[in-house]
Protein backbone atom coordinates (compact mmCIF):
# COMPACT_ATOMS: atom_id res chain seq x y z
CA UNK A 1 0.00 0.00 0.00
CA UNK A 2 2.86 2.18 0.48
CA UNK A 3 4.46 1.51 -2.47
CA UNK A 4 1.12 2.95 -4.60
CA UNK A 5 0.97 5.83 -2.50
CA UNK A 6 4.75 6.89 -2.51
CA UNK A 7 4.66 6.04 -6.53
CA UNK A 8 1.18 7.82 -7.40
CA UNK A 9 2.83 11.00 -5.54
CA UNK A 10 6.29 10.93 -7.15
CA UNK A 11 7.08 13.57 -9.40
CA UNK A 12 8.28 13.15 -12.98
CA UNK A 13 10.45 15.49 -14.67
CA UNK A 14 10.24 16.92 -17.90
CA UNK A 15 12.61 14.91 -19.81
CA UNK A 16 10.84 11.58 -18.06
CA UNK A 17 7.08 12.92 -19.08
CA UNK A 18 8.65 13.53 -22.51
CA UNK A 19 10.15 9.59 -22.48
CA UNK A 20 6.47 8.80 -21.25
CA UNK A 21 4.36 10.06 -23.76
CA UNK A 22 6.34 10.43 -26.16
CA UNK A 23 5.84 14.24 -26.66
CA UNK A 24 7.91 17.15 -26.95
CA UNK A 25 8.54 19.83 -24.92
CA UNK A 26 6.79 22.81 -26.75
CA UNK A 27 4.04 20.19 -27.09
CA UNK A 28 4.02 19.50 -23.58
CA UNK A 29 3.22 23.25 -23.13
CA UNK A 30 1.17 23.72 -25.72
CA UNK A 31 -1.36 21.16 -24.77
CA UNK A 32 -0.85 22.44 -21.40
CA UNK A 33 -1.96 25.80 -21.96
CA UNK A 34 -4.90 24.27 -24.24
CA UNK A 35 -6.11 22.56 -21.43
CA UNK A 36 -5.70 19.39 -22.98
CA UNK A 37 -1.98 18.01 -20.97
CA UNK A 38 -2.14 17.75 -17.17
CA UNK A 39 -0.22 20.90 -15.27
CA UNK A 40 3.49 20.92 -13.82
CA UNK A 41 4.14 21.31 -10.43
CA UNK A 42 5.98 23.84 -9.32
CA UNK A 43 9.29 22.62 -7.93
CA UNK A 44 11.64 25.81 -7.24
CA UNK A 45 11.97 29.16 -8.59
CA UNK A 46 12.99 27.69 -12.75
CA UNK A 47 12.09 23.98 -11.73
CA UNK A 48 8.86 21.95 -12.42
CA UNK A 49 7.38 18.40 -12.58
CA UNK A 50 4.18 16.33 -12.98
CA UNK A 51 2.15 14.09 -10.73
CA UNK A 52 2.35 10.49 -12.08
CA UNK A 53 -1.06 10.20 -11.43
CA UNK A 54 -1.44 12.67 -13.81
CA UNK A 55 0.79 11.42 -16.60
CA UNK A 56 -1.00 8.09 -16.06
CA UNK A 57 -4.60 9.50 -16.63
CA UNK A 58 -3.36 11.70 -19.61
CA UNK A 59 -1.61 8.01 -21.37
CA UNK A 60 -5.09 6.34 -20.40
CA UNK A 61 -7.10 8.29 -23.11
CA UNK A 62 -4.37 11.25 -25.09
CA UNK A 63 -7.00 12.64 -27.35
CA UNK A 64 -10.06 13.10 -25.01
CA UNK A 65 -7.83 14.24 -21.92
CA UNK A 66 -8.78 17.77 -20.06
CA UNK A 67 -7.39 19.03 -17.61
CA UNK A 68 -9.82 19.80 -14.22
CA UNK A 69 -10.29 23.10 -13.50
Amino acid sequence: MAEQIRTALAILRRKQVEAETGLSKSTIYARYRAGTFPAPVQLGLRSVGWRVRDIESFLKDPAGYRAEV
